[in-house]
């Protein structure tokens, strides 16, 4: 009998330290299987498409690896001009980087008017996804949005239309969110300024870039903000690495059709000060070397670490006059030196990389959230960067 009970005694203990395992593992926030990578090759040269052939309409947003998937977000233009009321926030996800699944739309019952630049974040305290946007009930009254999820797909729910930070009252434009590594939560963002259209002399810069602290919540600001860092600047991103932060952004452009620049920033806290380095994007006396506008910078998981990747839209690049399908440009990881400069972006067609990939399916929308189509009562007759006159929008 006791032979018999020996096998029986060993299977049970390996059971015992197989669960203890598996609870450590949970109780760390530690995987439960190891993590898988592959090589995916990204193509600048064309435009992403989902699993059904269409091609991602997401643009000026970001990528968020959660949960094991990539997440793009972005706003998607379909066959507008860019400037009505019908541009609309979207997620597609991605186990791989290659294969995209459109989840729906972020944003439940939007209030009417112009959005852009949606900026999606996690936060390890409340468990929730922030979302933090620029939109204007009127162009160019500049208003700064927030909505949460449970999920990275949605929808979001409106918590405040119209958050107060401390430039809230200077038509704030269009800024991402950067989270450090203790959790605290960033927003660096542009101030297009009281002044702006306003006659030579004003005493107010337009589009100030400033960086603002968010409370424990993402749901706010604590108030706390760096001076301006530059003015006459848009398209904002933040970066850490090697203890240094980092601060992207350059002059406005207007889906601009040859691209911006990259000027670069760094601090050694988040609020600054800032001292101005390079601009990976723009040699001195040259124009942009990649023809596109920054949107963010992505975090993609590497066997060796995170990948920090360039994301710039190309706006005027669709070849079907739609802009909705306008390309995105990723660069190759960034390059720093020892002494934390960032090598320039090269412009690169297509490059090669190891990236963590989902080993099984995970979150999807159990349904895509679309909202309807509305009529623009107030459409805009010129195009506010060319000056062409604008088209009904179908």
């Amino acid at each position: 009998m006791k032979a018999l009970n020996e096998p029986i005694a060993r299977l049970c203990a390996l059971v015992c330290n197989l669960i203890f395992a598996a609870g450590a593992a949970a109780a760390w926030g530690a995987p439960a299987q190891q993590a898988e990578f592959r090589t995916v090759t990204i193509r600048n040269t064309e435009p992403r498409r989902d699993v059904t052939g269409a091609i991602v309409d997401a643009h000026d947003g970001n990528l968020l690896f959660a949960e094991g998937r990539y997440y793009l977000y972005g706003t998607a233009y379909g066959k507008s001009a860019g400037f009505g009321i019908n541009n609309r926030f979207r997620v597609y996800s991605s186990p791989d980087l290659q294969d995209w699944t459109f989840e729906g739309e972020l944003l439940k019952s939007p209030p009417d008017g112009v959005h852009y630049n949606p900026s999606v974040v996690y936060n390890q305290r409340t468990h929730k996804y922030v979302l933090w946007y620029n939109w204007y009930p009127k162009l160019w009254d500049g208003q700064v949005g927030v909505a949460v999820s449970d999920t990275p797909v949605g929808p979001f729910t409106i918590v405040n239309r119209r958050v107060g930070i401390t430039q809230a009252d200077q038509k704030p434009g269009a800024g991402t969110l950067f989270v450090d590594d203790d959790g605290t939560g960033y927003y660096i963002y542009t101030a297009i300024g009281a002044a702006f259209g306003a006659s030579a002399g004003a005493n107010l810069p337009h589009h100030s870039v400033r960086v603002e602290r968010l409370t424990s919540d993402f749901l706010g600001s604590t108030g706390q903000v760096s001076d301006v860092l530059a003015s006459g600047c848009e398209a904002t991103s933040m970066l850490k690495h090697d203890g240094r932060y980092y601060a992207l952004f350059d002059t406005t452009c207007c889906f601009c059709k040859e691209g911006s620049g990259a000027r670069v920033y760094v601090a050694s806290n988040p609020l600054g000060p800032y001292t101005e380095k390079q601009n990976i994007n723009r040699p001195t006396g040259h124009g942009p070397t990649v023809a596109g506008q920054q949107a963010s910078i992505a975090r993609i998981p590497t066997p060796s670490g995170e990948a920090l990747v360039w994301v710039a839209d190309r706006w005027g690049s669709r070849p079907d006059g739609v802009k909705g399908h306008d390309f995105q440009f990723w660069s190759e990881p960034l390059r720093f030196d020892s002494e934390g400069n960032i090598a320039p972006i090269a412009d690169v067609s297509e490059w090669s990389l190891k990236v963590r990939v989902a080993s099984e399916p995970s979150m999807h929308s159990a349904k895509p959230y679309i909202w309807p189509k509305k009529k623009d009562p107030h459409p805009l007759k010129i195009d506010p960067c060319t000056g062409a006159a604008l088209q009904p929008e179908e």
